[in-house]
C-alpha cells in the first residue's frame, strides 16, 4: 500500500474513502461532482398539500410536470426501479425512479448515489398505492456529492456539544430544529412589522462605543487600532443613541440587533444575543403597557398559532387579563420584608434562608434585587411589574405619587422578566445626580452600575420630549419554546476544542 494511501486512511473513515472514490466514478461518467444551478418549480410540502385530495387516477390524467431538488435522506430498491426521499427547504418528498424511463447514465447515478447527496429531479406528480404524493423521475440530475455520511437517521445527534458545533447536521437530521428557527424568524418579523405599522422608524446605532451606557451590565472591552482608543461592545440596543434621536426630532424609533454582555451563562442568559428596543415620544409607561400587551399577543399568535402555550410548568394564555405586581408589595407579601423599612443584614438573612448565593460586598439594593429574583420565580403572568426603586435604575422618571420609585414596567412571564420599559428621564439635572450615585456604587464594587455618559447629559440639556422606551430580547422566544436560550441560537458561541 502506498504512503499516500496510508495517510488518507488515517485521516478519513472507510465510508469517506469509499465516497471519495465515487468522485472518480462521477467524473468518468462526465458528471461534475459538485454540480451547477438548477431551477426548482415546486417544494415538497406545497406539492403534498396541493394534491392531497386528488385521486390517484385524476393525478395520472393531469400529467403535472415539476422540478424538485434536495438532499437524499432515504434510498431503497434494486434492479430496474427504486425509491428515495429527498429533503428540501420545506420537508420530504418521495421520488420513484425506473430504469426504462431514465437514461443509462442517470440510472447509474441513482445506483451509485449515497444518503446525503444533493440531487435535482424533473418528473411527474403521482400517487402511490398507499396514497403518498410522489414524483416519478423523468430526469435525474446530480448536484452535490456528500463526502461524509450523515448521522444515523433514527438517533440523530444526541451529544449537545456536537449539536451546537455542527448545527447544520442537527438541522438536517432533526426537522424540529429547523422549525424552531423558522418560528424565530416569525417572532422577529412580527415585532418589526408591528412597530413599522405604528409609524416607528427603524434605525442603526453604533455597536462599538467609547462608554458602555444604557444598561446595568458588564461590557466586553476591545481596542480600536486606527483611533488607538479602548472601546466597548454595546450592552443595550442603542438606548442613549435612540434618545439622542428623540432630541433630534424623531418621535418613534426602534432597532433590532445584536448586543453583548460579558456575564455568566445560564438557561436565560447569553453573552451575545438579539434585542429590540424602541422609543416613543410623548408617551409614558402606562401607554407602553397597553402597546406591548398587544405586541406580545400578536407575537404569540404568529409563533404558536394561538394565544396559549406551556412553559416551565406554567400554562400561559396571553389573552387573559394581565396582572399588576407592585415591587414593594409582592416582596413583602412573599418574604415579610419591606424593602423601604429594613436593613442590609435583614435582607442578607432572608437570602440565606432562601439559600441564595451572593457576594457580601455588593450594595443593599443589589441584594434587594436578588430577593426579588427569588419572588418572581413563582409568578406565572402574563403581567407587569411596577414600582421599582430608583436605586435599581437611574434612567426612568420618578413616580410623582412616590418619588422613591420609578415609572417603570417589566413584563412577567413564567417566573422571569420578559421585557423592560419605562417613562424616560428627560431632566438632565436629575439624571446627572443619579449618574453620580451610580459612580459611587461602581467605586464601591458594583460591576453593574451605570456609567456616567456626559455626551448624553449634554444632549438632554437641549431638551428631550417626554417619552417611553422599551426593550425585549430573544429570551422571550426561548421561553415560548420552553427551551434553554442557547438552543434557540442558530450558531451559539463555543469554546474552541483543546
Amino acid at each position: 500500500m502506498s504512503e499516500e494511501k496510508n495517510v488518507a486512511q488515517t485521516k478519513f473513515s472507510e465510508q469517506e474513502l469509499i465516497r471519495m472514490d465515487k468522485l472518480k466514478d462521477l467524473e468518468e461518467l462526465g458528471v461534475d461532482p459538485f454540480g451547477s444551478r438548477f431551477d426548482i418549480s415546486d417544494y415538497s410540502e406545497a406539492l403534498k398539500t396541493k394534491y392531497a385530495d386528488v385521486s390517484k387516477e385524476e393525478l395520472a390524467e393531469m400529467e403535472i410536470n415539476v422540478s424538485v431538488a434536495g438532499r437524499i435522506m432515504t434510498k431503497r430498491g434494486k434492479g430496474k426501479a427504486g425509491f428515495m426521499h429527498i429533503q428540501d427547504n420545506d420537508g420530504l418528498i418521495q421520488i420513484y425512479l425506473r430504469k426504462d424511463i431514465l437514461s443509462e447514465v442517470e440510472f447509474t447515478l441513482f445506483n451509485k448515489c449515497d444518503i446525503g447527496d444533493i440531487i435535482g429531479i424533473r418528473g411527474i406528480v403521482f400517487k402511490t398505492n398507499t396514497g403518498e404524493v410522489s414524483v416519478k423521475a423523468k430526469e435525474y440530475i446530480h448536484l452535490t456529492k456528500s463526502l461524509k455520511p450523515l448521522p444515523e437517521k433514527y438517533h440523530g445527534i444526541s451529544d449537545d456539544e456536537i449539536k451546537f458545533r455542527k448545527r447544520y447536521l442537527d438541522i438536517i437530521t432533526n426537522r424540529d430544529v429547523k422549525e424552531l428557527f423558522l418560528k424565530k424568524q416569525k417572532f422577529w418579523s412580527t415585532v418589526r412589522n408591528y412597530l413599522i405599522e405604528n409609524d416607528f422608524l427603524e434605525v442603526e446605532t453604533p455597536i462599538l462605543e467609547t462608554s458602555s451606557g444604557g444598561a446595568a451590565a458588564t461590557p466586553f472591552a476591545t481596542h480600536h487600532n486606527a483611533l488607538d482608543i479602548d472601546v466597548f461592545l454595546r450592552i443595550s440596543m442603542g438606548e442613549l443613541w435612540q434618545k439622542k434621536l428623540l432630541v433630534a426630532g424623531f418621535e418613534k424609533t426602534f432597532e433590532i440587533g445584536r448586543q453583548f454582555r460579558n456575564e455568566g451563562m445560564s438557561n436565560e442568559h447569553l453573552q451575545d444575543y438579539t434585542q429590540c428596543e424602541f422609543y416613543w415620544a410623548y408617551a409614558d409607561f402606562k401607554d407602553g403597557m397597553e402597546f406591548t400587551k398587544e405586541l406580545y399577543r400578536r407575537i404569540t399568535k404568529a409563533v404558536m398559532g394561538s394565544s396559549k402555550f406551556s412553559t416551565r410548568g406554567f400554562e400561559i394564555d396571553m389573552d387573559d387579563e394581565w396582572k399588576i405586581y407592585d415591587f414593594e408589595t409582592i416582596i413583602e407579601e412573599t418574604t415579610g420584608v419591606n424593602i423601604f423599612n429594613t436593613t442590609k443584614d435583614v435582607v442578607m438573612a432572608k437570602l440565606d434562608e432562601y439559600k441564595v448565593e451572593y457576594d457580601t460586598n455588593i450594595g443593599f439594593w443589589r441584594m434587594v434585587d436578588l430577593l426579588w429574583k427569588v419572588v418572581r420565580k413563582d409568578l406565572s403572568g402574563p403581567g407587569f411589574l411596577v414600582g421599582q426603586p430608583v436605586e435599581l435604575n437611574p434612567l426612568p422618571k420618578r413616580l410623582k405619587e412616590d418619588p422613591r420609585k420609578v415609572a417603570q414596567m417589566q413584563i412577567i412571564l413564567a417566573g422571569s422578566e420578559m421585557g423592560n420599559g419605562y417613562t424616560e428621564l428627560n431632566d438632565p439635572l436629575d439624571l446627572e445626580a443619579r449618574f453620580k450615585e451610580q459612580r459611587a456604587m461602581s467605586e464601591a464594587g458594583d460591576e453593574e452600575a451605570h456609567e456616567h455618559d456626559e455626551t448624553f447629559i449634554e444632549a438632554l440639556r437641549y431638551g428631550m420630549p417626554p417619552a417611553f422606551g422599551f426593550g425585549v430580547s430573544e429570551r422571550l422566544f426561548s421561553v415560548m419554546m420552553d427551551r434553554p436560550i442557547r438552543e434557540c441560537v442558530i450558531f451559539p458561541l463555543m469554546k474552541p476544542k483543546a
